[in-house]
C-alpha cells in the first residue's frame, strides 16, 4: 500500500470509520491520479479495475479524502467538481481545456506578485486567489484545424 493510501487508512481507523475495500480503491483511484477527476470519472476507473462502487459511496468516500486533507475539491464552473491529490506542490493555477475538459496545472510568481500588489493597492489583506483560464488545449487545436 503506497504512503498516501496508508494515510487515508489511518485516518479512517483513527476516526472509527470502517476500512473498507471499497473506499480504498476509491481513495487509490484518486490519490494515484495526476488527473482532476469527477466522481463519474473515479467511478468509470474503478469499473474499469472490476471494483464495484456505487456513484453514492464514491461521493462519500470523496467526502471523507477531502476531510483528511488528502484531496482538494476543484470547482471549474462545469456543473460538477473535480477532485485531485493534495500534494506537497505549492498554490498553482489551472488551464481547462472547454472541449476535451483537460486541466492543466502551472505556476507562476509574476502571477503571485501580481495578485500580492493589487491587494496592496486596494488595502486589502490577501490571504489567496483562484485563478482558471478557459480555452482551448494544443490537441484540440490540432483536431479543430
Amino acid at each position: 500500500m503506497n504512503s498516501a493510501l496508508e494515510s487515508f487508512a489511518s485516518y479512517l481507523r483513527e476516526h472509527n470509520l470502517p476500512v473498507t475495500p471499497q473506499r480504498l480503491a476509491i481513495a487509490d483511484v484518486v490519490l494515484g491520479s495526476a488527473s482532476h477527476l469527477s466522481a463519474d470519472d473515479v467511478a468509470r476507473e474503478l469499473k474499469s479495475r472490476g471494483a464495484a462502487a456505487g456513484l453514492a459511496t464514491v461521493y462519500r468516500t470523496i467526502e471523507v479524502l477531502i476531510r483528511s486533507g488528502l484531496v482538494v475539491e476543484r470547482d471549474f464552473g462545469e456543473g460538477f467538481k473535480r477532485y485531485e491529490p493534495a500534494r506537497d506542490m505549492p498554490h498553482h493555477e489551472h488551464l481547462l481545456c472547454s472541449i476535451c475538459g483537460r486541466v492543466t496545472e502551472f505556476r507562476d510568481e509574476r502571477l503571485e506578485r501580481i495578485t500580492t500588489l493589487i491587494a496592496e493597492q486596494h488595502r486589502f489583506s490577501r490571504q489567496g486567489h483562484r485563478l482558471v483560464i478557459y480555452g482551448t488545449c494544443a490537441e484540440c487545436r490540432r483536431g479543430l484545424t
